[in-house]
């Protein structure tokens, strides 16, 4: 099953640089998941509403053992890392992909661009509970090692994040070459901990079954149905592996996830399992009971880093999904610093830094515990996993034209799993659940308001403009008078008069000796190459239409794009061209357009948004902003 517009991942050249690409995968895409046993079985028992009887024990291993096979395996690894868009991966990708290949049904388009601009949303609930839960979980074996030490685990959890997130200015490129090394010792150490007491309960086993699944299910359904709340912990980060299929290719990130990440995963989960069917005394943290008593702050020192990696690849992608969702036109304009020179997928955005910790001090500190933030957890990884098998069903069906009967089977059993997990997950709303969801809520108004006014602009930008080469020609029936050099008209609506060259020729009263009209357009593709970046049509008497195209992990920038209209008739003298932009004010009214407070939040956005000169890469010295006032 493939799809047959893809667009193929370069082979690795060689077994080394497959291990290579592989060892990198494994501390940027599975930091999340790695770190779910410290807390994933714990939360099943820790209750008590699920008893600790050997049943349930084997029924709820089995179910860890066939969710991990189902849901990752099979859903992600399998199936959803074919639905690259042009190698790229991730709900936005899924989104674009999905988008398009419906795009001859408008309704069913526009249903789906909500769904995947909710699920967006949802994706930064997630980015703020994974730092919270991964470090805490990690601290709490303080409490293990040392029982009095349990008043200081959340100070030092905010220590922890308080270094990270301070951290991030810096880039990841200078301790990123640690990532893979030290994920792959977790992964050693974790099995580590699970093999003797697997060999020494080796009944455990028995859990690969899945009739125990089946038998714990069937027989305890309200139970099972509070475990499935809590087994679904045992893969988050899953949509990583499509998130980042961009950076390593499908063979690094299967290879990693076969050979090493499942291995280990199950060896320690059965291993906290049977520490559980021989010690039920030790429930209420089965990770770290397993350990040595002398390994015990070892392993928490060596916890503790592997759930800052975790948390540093959700940290790096909020700032991946926010840049890209500002390029699709759902987010203002935010100051983006580059902090690597070779690599530009490394950035850094202060706005989501700080808002992200933020909420992950608030979390930290009302939830208190790993416990109280699992209830929390679930939805927003249920939610994203629900859209993605949705998304999926278009992509197969449409883009890749497979029969409906293929389609259904290939996603109604990941759908059912998805949708029985959050349903499992929905019922804890009010234990925490509701902490994300309003993360999510908030994101979603706010990249809605942020569409809906920028379309708003639009239009009566465009009932209030003259056609271009209208008025070109009526420009020049008495033409003003003309100065050297280059003038830059940026303007947002191709074919229509930027406001600036109107004020410019109010006010200034001269026209330059070429101009050119430059429209920036954003596709919904990852990237287009410099081959289609330029289209431009000439308008007579030195003037020039010109459309610019970017994808949405493409960085804008309009001077160094410009240079490719060099040997089509234009000519650009660096130092001789100036930057024309039109700062729009915008002010709110009564009636039509949307609700008058989210045309207040939307003139707030666009009033604080990043510089459009600063997003577009213009150089400072050579612009040229004049005002407009816009009613919507």
């Amino acid at each position: 099953m493939r799809s047959p517009s893809a667009v193929r991942t370069p082979r690795t050249s060689s077994t080394a640089a497959l291990a290579s690409l592989s060892l990198a995968a494994l501390g940027v895409v599975y930091g999340d998941i790695g770190t779910s046993p410290l807390y994933a079985l714990k939360e099943v028992f820790a209750d008590g509403r699920v008893p600790l009887t050997p049943a349930n024990v084997l029924g709820v291993l089995s179910l860890v053992f066939w969710t991990l096979t189902v849901v990752v395996s099979l859903k992600y690894v399998v199936l959803i890392l074919r639905a690259d868009n042009n190698g790229e991966g991730g709900l936005i990708a899924m989104l674009a992909l999905a988008s398009n290949a419906v795009r001859e049904r408008p309704a069913l388009r526009a249903r789906l661009l909500v769904l995947g601009i909710f699920g967006t949303a949802i994706f930064f609930g997630d980015g703020v509970i994974t730092p919270a839960i991964s470090v805490l979980s990690a601290v709490e074996g303080l409490e293990v090692a040392a029982p009095a030490l349990h008043h200081y685990v959340v100070p030092l959890t905010l220590v922890v994040l308080t270094a990270l997130f301070s951290a991030q200015r810096f880039g990841t490129a200078a301790v990123g070459r640690f990532f893979g090394p030290v994920t792959l010792a977790w992964f050693a150490t974790m099995a580590a901990l699970g093999l003797p007491h697997v060999l020494e309960h080796p009944r455990v086993l028995e859990a690969l079954l899945p009739h125990h699944a089946l038998a714990f299910l069937f027989a305890h359904p309200r139970i099972a149905f509070v475990a499935l709340g809590a087994v679904v912990l045992c893969v988050t980060g899953a949509e990583a592996l499509y998130a980042d299929l961009g950076h390593f290719g499908r063979a690094p990130i299967r290879w990693a996830w076969f050979a090493v990440v499942m291995p280990a995963l199950v060896i320690n989960y059965f291993g906290q399992g049977a520490l559980l069917l021989l010690h039920p005394e030790k429930v209420k943290n089965p990770f770290y009971e397993m350990a040595p008593d002398w390994a015990l702050f070892p392993l928490i020192a060596l916890a503790t880093l592997a759930t800052v990696i975790a948390s540093q690849a959700l940290i790096t992608a909020g700032y991946s999904v926010a840049k890209q969702a500002i390029q699709l036109g759902y987010l203002p304009r935010l100051r983006i610093a580059h902090t690597s020179i070779r690599d530009t997928g490394q950035i850094y955005v202060p706005l989501v830094n700080w808002a992200l910790f933020a909420c992950v001090v608030f979390a930290v500190v009302v939830f208190g515990s790993s416990s109280a933030l699992a209830s929390a957890y679930g939805i927003a990884v249920t939610i994203d996993m629900t859209i993605t098998t949705v998304m999926t069903f278009f992509v197969v069906r449409f883009a890749w034209r497979l029969p409906l009967a293929l389609c259904l089977a290939a996603t109604s059993v990941f759908f059912l799993v998805d949708i029985t997990f959050f349903a499992a997950n929905i019922v804890k709303v009010v234990e925490g659940g509701w902490f994300p969801l309003v993360i999510g809520g908030v994101m979603f108004a706010l990249m809605v308001t942020w569409k809906q006014g920028r379309a708003l602009m639009a239009v009566k930008l465009r009932d209030e403009s003259i056609e271009l080469p209208v008025f070109i020609e009526s420009l020049f029936l008495s033409p003003p008078q003309r100065v050297a050099g280059t003038a830059v008209f940026l303007n947002s609506e191709k074919g229509a008069t930027p406001f600036a060259l109107l004020h410019n020729l109010k006010h200034n009263k001269v026209l330059h000796q070429q101009n050119l009209f430059v429209t920036v357009l954003q596709h919904e593709v990852p990237w287009i190459g410099f081959d289609k970046r330029v289209e431009v049509e000439a308008l007579g008497h030195d003037c020039w239409q010109v459309a610019l195209h970017f994808g949405f992990k493409n960085d804008p920038d309009v001077p160094d794009a410009l240079k490719l209209l060099e040997g089509r008739g234009v000519h650009l003298e660096e130092m001789d061209t100036s930057y024309f932009l039109s700062r729009d004010t915008v002010v709110p009214t009564f009636g039509g357009g949307m609700a008058l407070w989210r045309e207040k939040v939307f003139a707030s956005m666009h009033r604080n948004a990043a510089a459009a000169a600063d997003f577009l890469n213009l150089p400072t010295n050579r612009i040229v902003e004049l005002g407009t006032k816009i009613e919507i």
